[in-house]
């Protein structure tokens, strides 16, 4: 087996790591079998004969210690918030203390179809998650329903519709509002719900263009879905006067909670002016999201959009105990008729929503306090630190992360891909690039408030370097990576030609 050496740039301590050539390698032998099962034909004696394979599954024959080893190595080969540090802007991947993962565990063997009156410390986990969330945005009532931010937006949005029907005006609000810097997902969930997009640019600040976004207001404004802070990493300055104007159209203000690792006990979107807002709680309440999922999207409302919200509910009898009101429509208990109906199986992704209790009770409200201005400050140190080596989209104190461009680094041959591509060589997971879209050779960094010093430190050493790099010889930027186990890959011919099984060889 091939072994190349990595260095680790916080610590500098050299590890070994499996190269990639052996797993290329075909290693299927026929008649090679992990174990004997006795009894197989005698079992296959009480199969009737229209439900037997008639030809082999296809799959290769290989020993359990080649399997277990195969895959051993294709985890070793893996980045993990585990291993280092993930400077994924917009994405707060921080580490995940691994308490939550115990906590969780503890609920595997419930189902979700058991009787209520068995599963009261369930139902009583989620009720107190829900109020946690409310008490933390300033909001009245939540739901925990929503799979993720996406989902948590269409929900929204849905709710938005049925709000301005109880009202007699949803034949003529047609348009949602969304900022130019919003995560695409946000104009996708209103066009899913039938309404028109109208895009509202950033002013010279990074902030939404008041001026834009008047002229865009109208009675037919169904509302304004804003990211605060917004994807520059920048706090929203004008937020109080953004809010006043669509409500004075009767518009609806819908918050973006992508970003709440900066808000934390430092402002309440409630209090802000926003009438609900999604939170990913798998970013901001630690859960591993990496690959896609798992995810939640509890979305937290006001007052008045209390009786759209996804049915069932939680609630509490006279005798303290936990059920859920599933009331249809056309039978409703008073003024709880006007749900939106169920968006999703059960109450969502029950063991994200206990990640996310365990990690609020882990830290309670003074520890989320501390961890969104620890996010702020690491933000702004790094920001200090890369500022002279390259440019800075808005050059104004930032929350929890902060956008650069390398349009610098362009001019001299390298792009942003090819410094995150650098960065790998470096031995650093690479930030998100070319968003957002407005930024351009965009690279969008959060270094989380779970990072030491160290690590920060050799971070910003690391792209330092590949600025330097950049001038002296952008030739070897854009060649990056070479100490990876693979290099630069053919994603548009991967997209278009895809290998998704394993084919025996011929």
């Amino acid at each position: 087996m091939t072994i190349r050496t990595q260095v680790i740039p916080e610590s500098g301590v050299k590890t070994a790591v499996p190269a990639l050539e052996p797993l290329l390698i075909e290693i299927h032998e026929e008649g090679r079998a992990g174990r004997h099962v006795r009894g197989g034909e005698e079992a296959e004696a009480q199969i009737p004969a229209r439900f037997r394979r008639r030809a082999p599954l296809g799959l290769p024959e290989l020993s359990e210690p080649q399997v277990v080893r195969h895959f051993t190595h294709l985890a070793q080969l893996n980045y993990a918030v585990d291993t280092g540090m993930y400077p994924l802007g917009s994405c707060t991947m921080k580490y995940n203390p691994k308490i939550n993962d115990r906590v969780a565990s503890l609920f595997a063997d419930l189902h979700p179809k058991q009787p209520q009156s068995t599963v009261q410390g369930a139902l009583t986990l989620l009720a107190e998650l829900e109020g946690m969330l409310a008490k933390l945005t300033g909001m009245d009532a939540v739901t925990l329903q929503p799979a993720a931010g996406a989902q948590a937006e269409f929900t929204a949005i849905l709710m938005f519709k049925a709000y301005h029907q109880k009202r007699g005006e949803g034949a003529k609000r047609h348009r949602v509002i969304v900022p130019d810097t919003a995560h695409g997902t946000n104009p996708a969930s209103a066009a899913m719900c039938g309404f028109q997009v109208t895009t509202v640019k950033s002013d010279a600040h990074g902030n939404i263009d008041l001026a834009s976004l008047k002229a865009a207001l109208g009675d037919d404004v169904v509302g304004l879905m804003l990211t605060n802070p917004n994807t520059l990493g920048l706090f929203e300055e004008r937020l109080r006067e953004v809010c006043d104007a669509v409500h004075a159209v009767g518009g609806l203000v819908y918050g973006d909670g992508a970003n709440m690792n900066a808000l934390l006990g430092v402002a309440r979107p409630g209090d802000l002016g926003f009438d609900c807002i999604h939170i990913n709680v798998h970013k901001t309440f630690s859960t591993p999201h990496g690959a896609g999922g798992p995810g939640a999207g509890p979305l937290c409302v006001k007052e008045p959009l209390r009786a759209f919200l996804p049915k069932p509910w939680i609630v509490r009898d006279e005798q303290g105990r936990y059920h859920l009101d599933t009331a249809r429509d056309d039978q409703p208990p008073a003024g709880l008729g006007d749900s939106i109906g169920r968006v999703r199986t059960f109450l969502g992704n029950f063991g994200v929503l206990v990640r996310a209790y365990t990690y609020m009770r882990t830290l309670g409200e003074e520890g989320l306090a501390e961890a969104s201005n620890d996010a702020i400050l690491a933000a702004n140190y790094l920001l200090a630190q890369l500022r002279d080596s390259y440019d800075v989209a808005f050059d104004r104190p930032c929350m929890h992360e902060f956008v650069l461009s390398a349009s610098r680094q362009k001019k001299q041959g390298a792009s942003a891909l090819d410094v995150a591509k650098a960065l790998i060589d470096e031995g650093f997971h690479p930030p998100t690039v070319y968003f957002p879209l407005v930024v351009p050779e965009a690279l969008m960094i959060e270094p989380t408030e779970t990072e030491p010093r160290e690590t920060l430190d050799a971070f910003a050493a690391a792209m330092v370097r590949i600025a330097e790099r950049a001038k002296t010889d952008p030739a070897a930027v854009k060649a990056a990576p070479k100490n990876a186990p693979l290099a630069r890959l053919d994603e548009v011919n991967a997209a278009r030609n895809p290998k998704l099984k394993w084919q025996r060889p011929t």
